[in-house]
């Protein structure tokens, strides 16, 4: 297969899967990874909907050890996680190079299920490749959270969410991966920042999606 060198990939979107994708790219090619993987928790929302490789965990080793490759040194990478398998997740991240450096939460005024308790939280932890500088204005590890009503993806993240991380942890004229980039949300935040995008999506309907938010919305154009 040809590389795909940074030049060819910069503010586009690519179907297929992630890894092997990844792998044709670029070592320390991206500025940040923002991404939200399958939780692998069998999801299956109200209408039947369901998430990509989200009954196998077969990916989740070899995608962060891409992402870790992919990114430049000391650098930054935020990923959403489920908390059931928290473990497995953590495990990924450091067999990849990762240190963890801090978590987020994001506070729901919904339940999106209810088992013994009604989960009222999103959460991601922030990685980092070598020793990233520190931001002259940290955020909170709280942070708000707007219902988008899953219209166009069944765990669709609200942008108001993924702006401030783009905007705190990819630099000015920067690249942002999202390798699961479902409908495209982090691919927006990051031409809302005026940042650079690569956004990689298995299912072809998301990816479609992604690509007509990303490539066709009136939106300030990304660097």
């Amino acid at each position: 297969m040809r590389p795909l060198p940074l030049a060819t990939v910069r503010n586009t979107v690519r179907h297929g899967d992630c890894v092997q994708l990844m792998r044709r790219m670029d070592t320390a090619s991206v500025d940040f990874i923002l991404t939200d993987p399958p939780y692998i928790c069998r999801y299956r929302d109200s209408g039947g909907r369901t998430v990509a490789n989200d009954n196998n965990d077969r990916w989740l080793v070899p995608a962060y050890a891409e992402m870790f490759r992919l990114l430049k040194p000391d650098s930054l990478c935020v990923s959403f996680y489920g908390w059931h398998l928290a473990d497995r997740f953590i495990t990924a991240w450091r067999m990849a190079g990762f240190r963890l450096v801090g978590h987020l939460v994001f506070p729901k005024a919904y339940a999106s299920s209810e088992r013994f308790l009604q989960h009222r939280h999103e959460q991601a932890y922030v990685l980092a490749k070598g020793d990233p500088e520190t931001p002259a204005a940290p955020l909170s590890d709280v942070l708000g959270w707007a219902y988008t009503g899953n219209r166009l993806h069944p765990t669709q993240k609200p942008l108001e969410a993924l702006r401030p991380l783009v905007r705190t942890f990819c630099p000015a004229g920067g690249v942002v991966l999202d390798p699961f980039c479902g409908s495209g949300s982090t691919l927006v935040a990051a031409i809302d920042e005026g940042r650079g995008f690569l956004g990689i999506e298995l299912e072809y309907g998301h990816y479609r999606t992604a690509c007509r938010r990303a490539y066709y919305q009136p939106r300030r154009r990304a660097v």
